[in-house]
């Protein structure tokens, strides 16, 4: 028989026998499908012979049968229906040795006490975060809530109304103050006007006098005025008055005084030199032989890093002592004042 021809499987035959039987007809040996498969000649030698127990997963068994079943023409669906069937009792016996095992029952206890404590612990956080929301969130927006609903106290609106009527109490008082002398004026002026006149008639006084009279409660009226309109014109100049001691410079603040400091070095130092205002005059090597002359705004602050090496020092043109000054490890730092 030609190696064309599709061997068709054994109806209720194994499945190993199946297989066996369409190698045998193919001419082909365990080792040659074994070296197909990439299979140990052990693993053919098994399934053919239906002990499967030599196979751990039953998912590889169930490859390794259909990748058989297609080298040796059979339907691989077909084959692992009829493995499907022959699996059962083992799938079965499996189950029960897995119940009898006492790991397995210790392992299926700890998987429910596992889960219960994750449902107790959910639980817990729960009750925990529901006693928060009562205890806290629900108090604070009540509270809020209540807040702006409550009338503010009188006492806040009482600064305002009286800001508010105080100027206009002023000009009443001021007018009740100028127009009771204006009145009185006026009711003197017309007395005098009526003794005046009396005499008139009888001494025969002329007019001119009467006229005279009468125009200086006039003269007092607009005084009066002038000043009920202009209440405050008398305070205006006291403030122009101290405003101008407070704008006045205080003598002696643009002075500067500038400070000149000159070094002479036998040997190499590093010197730095600050004025007054924080300026850096010089901050480097200074050589032997060279010839320092800074100035600036005193006081001069001085640091000498290697003091021997120093040869002369003049502030101002008068010589400075170094021995005056703190020295520590040949370093030392001073400050020259005027």
């Amino acid at each position: 028989m030609s190696s064309e021809e599709n061997p068709q499987p054994l109806t209720g035959a194994p499945v190993g026998q199946q297989l066996q039987q369409a190698r045998e007809k193919l001419g082909l040996t365990v080792a040659q499908v074994a070296n197909t498969q990439h299979l140990r000649v052990v693993i053919i030698q098994a399934i053919e012979a239906g002990d499967y127990a030599q196979i751990d997963s039953e998912l590889f068994l169930k490859g390794y049968v259909r990748a058989y079943a297609k080298q040796v023409g059979l339907d691989g669906d077909a084959v692992i229906a009829d493995l499907d069937q022959e699996l059962q009792p083992l799938r079965q016996q499996r189950e029960q040795e897995l119940e009898a095992n006492p790991l397995v029952d210790i392992e299926r206890r700890r998987r429910q006490k596992r889960r219960i404590a994750k449902a107790l612990l959910f639980v817990a956080v729960i009750v925990l975060a529901a006693y928060l929301v009562f205890a806290f969130v629900l108090p604070r927006s009540q509270s809020e809530q209540a807040g702006p609903e409550t009338p503010e106290p009188a006492s806040v609106e009482a600064p305002e109304t009286s800001a508010a009527e105080t100027p206009s109490a002023n000009p009443v008082v001021a007018d009740s103050g100028v127009n009771e002398p204006a009145d009185s004026a006026a009711v003197g002026s017309a007395e005098e006007n009526d003794s005046v006149g009396e005499p008139a008639d009888g001494d025969g006084a002329t007019p001119e006098n009467g006229s005279a009279l009468t125009e200086e409660p006039v003269l007092a009226d607009t005084s009066g005025a002038e000043a009920m309109d202009d209440p405050l014109g008398d305070r205006i100049p006291v403030v122009e008055e101290r405003t101008e001691p407070a704008l006045a410079d205080p003598p002696g603040i643009d002075d500067v005084v500038e400070a000149q400091l000159n070094m002479s070095f036998t040997a190499d130092c590093w010197v730095q030199v600050i004025d007054a205002d924080g300026n850096r005059l010089v901050s480097a090597l200074q050589r032997a032989g060279d010839q320092l002359s800074v100035s600036g705004e005193a006081p001069l602050r001085v640091v000498v890093g290697a003091v021997d090496a120093v040869s002369t020092i003049r502030f101002q043109g008068e010589p400075v002592d170094m021995g005056n000054y703190r020295v520590v490890n040949n370093r030392s730092e001073f400050t020259l004042t005027i």
